[in-house]
């Protein structure tokens, strides 16, 4: 499904108009949209005082056809136009007027004297309709205006947003000084980066989209970067499995990980790749902790490698790994390795012999930074999964300044470096080297635990061995993985299940999501 930027969002809409359908209509549609979903949100609202907060703007020209519907229907709603009347233009001002003849009362609101005054009159509404800003809103809300949104958040009561939440900037989920927390967002044409990028996500509740007559062509020719990962698009890429399949024929994958209080990474990476549906795992560890591993994993094989004096791989071991690689079909590099200078020595080492797809991970992540530049010397397929601040060590920028932009971010990189970038977290966001960006909607506050990003390699990993495309293979590992923790979140609780936990769950997920195991399973 696509996601828009405002940019996207305003070139449709003026397609739209030059294809034929007026400003107007595409109002109505959206006003009328709007309206169908609050009397579905609330079957008993015709028994309440409905409030409708407007701005001057086509946001709250939407705001205006909502209320109208609801007044035809002799449902109580006040609008409280935040400007003066005089101010409203065009398809706006048309449908404002429409209000009038309908005996609406709609209370202007310019300034902190107005606001004051009718703050009584706005206690006694009981749900409300934020049409102040849409999409467009780039500059913290100041002022009045503020004061007027945090007043409205003080009273608690259930709020639909227009579009977006006024204060949500549309592009990255920002908030801009303040904004309003609504618990559903009739939103139109298509959904927009904010509703699902956080904290944006946080305050859009429910998302509905409304359909206001853009013509698909338009869209398509448009064709916005953005996506949204969902069960259809998960469904088209998993493949049965042949008859005849043995595990000679689904994939051996390589892991380099481990080092001293770490390996339990490692062995959770196997796991995970197995549950993925990978055919053979080999696990390469300093040698000293093969004993430690063996017992932890019964399906995977291991490969003591030559490590330095303190227990970690070094130098010594490049041989050794590129050996083991013969045949295998993806390797995955850093759960548990740690960052000691040789280990870093050996992964730039590995990298720069590289014949196979490859994943970094964790301190696979740590030891690249500052050595990124050759990443675009590399002729295959390269997988990176950061969290934010793994992230902020590759870029060299700070987590605030990873998080306030999360698609321009991982878009950026991937682009520079040509890579497949997983930036982890709620609203994990993927990136692909061609500009492509797909937002992840699985997953759940109690996947916040270790070992949870070794789980995520295991099964991105084994995809890739299976022979699935790396861009294919991420967005399906990710997409599976929340909805693993999802499923946990729902079966065991919000929250205290653990990150092997959610093996089991994988293949079950898999098998949902494949059409081939019922979702009560």
């Amino acid at each position: 499904m696509y996601i828009v930027t405002a940019g996207e969002m305003r070139e449709m809409d003026k397609a739209t108009i030059e294809f034929g359908l007026p400003g107007r209509i595409l109002m109505e549609n959206a006003g009328r949209g709007a309206a169908h979903i609050l009397l579905e949100r609330f079957p008993g609202i015709g028994a309440k005082k409905i409030g409708v907060l407007a701005g001057r703007g086509n946001n709250g020209g939407d705001g205006f056809v909502v209320a109208r519907c609801l007044a035809q229907k002799s449902i109580d709603v006040n609008v409280y136009l935040l400007s003066r009347a005089s101010l409203v233009k065009g398809d706006a001002l048309a449908n404002l007027k429409l209000l009038y003849p309908l005996e609406v009362p709609v209370i202007e609101i310019p300034d902190s004297k107005t606001f004051l005054d009718n703050r009584i009159s706005m206690l006694h509404r009981d749900l409300w309709v934020d049409a102040i800003f849409g999409t467009g809103l780039k500059s913290d809300i100041e002022g009045y205006l503020k004061d007027v949104i945090i007043f409205l958040n003080s009273l608690k009561k259930s709020v639909m947003a227009v579009d977006i939440p006024s204060g949500i900037d549309s592009d990255t989920g920002r908030v801009c000084g303040e904004a309003i927390r609504s618990s559903v967002t009739a939103t139109f044409g298509y959904a927009k980066s904010g509703h699902y990028l956080y904290p944006g996500a946080g305050y859009s509740g429910k998302v509905e989209i409304i359909d206001i007559g853009i013509p698909p062509l338009i869209a398509d020719r448009i064709a916005p970067k953005q996506h949204l990962l969902g069960d259809e698009i998960i469904s088209s890429y998993l493949e049965p499995r042949e008859k005849d399949a043995h595990k000679g024929t689904t994939g051996h994958l390589f892991i380099v990980a481990g080092s001293p209080g770490k390996i339990g990474a490692a062995a959770m990476t196997a796991m995970a790749a197995m549950r993925a549906g990978a055919g053979l795992v080999t696990i390469g560890v300093p040698k000293s902790l093969n004993p430690v591993i063996e017992p932890m994993i019964l399906e995977a094989m291991t490969c003591p490698l030559p490590e330095n004096t303190e227990g970690f791989l070094s130098e010594s071991s490049f041989e050794a790994i590129m050996h083991n690689l013969a045949g295998k079909k993806c390797l995955a590099i850093g759960p548990g390795l740690g960052t000691d200078p040789s280990t870093k020595k050996l992964v730039i080492k590995i990298l720069r012999g590289l014949s196979l797809p490859v994943i970094l991970d964790a301190d696979g992540l740590n030891l690249l930074a500052g050595e990124t530049s050759l990443l675009k010397k590399l002729k295959v397929p390269v997988i990176l999964t950061p969290h934010p601040g793994e992230m902020a060590r590759l870029t060299g920028k700070n987590i605030s300044q990873i998080q306030e932009d999360r698609i321009s971010c991982t878009r950026d990189f991937a682009q520079e470096f040509n890579v497949h970038l997983v930036l982890k977290g709620a609203g994990t966001v993927i990136a692909h080297p061609d500009g492509s960006i797909f937002i992840n909607p699985t997953g759940n506050p109690g996947m916040a635990s270790g070992g949870m990003g070794d789980i995520l390699t295991g099964i991105i990993a084994g995809f890739v061995a299976q022979g699935y495309k790396a861009e294919v293979a991420v967005r399906t590992g990710v997409y599976i993985h929340g909805a693993a923790g999802d499923d946990l979140a729902k079966s065991m609780g919000p929250f205290g299940f653990l990150a092997s936990d959610v093996l089991k769950s994988i293949p079950v997920q898999i098998g949902i999501h494949s059409g081939k195991v019922s979702a009560g399973i």
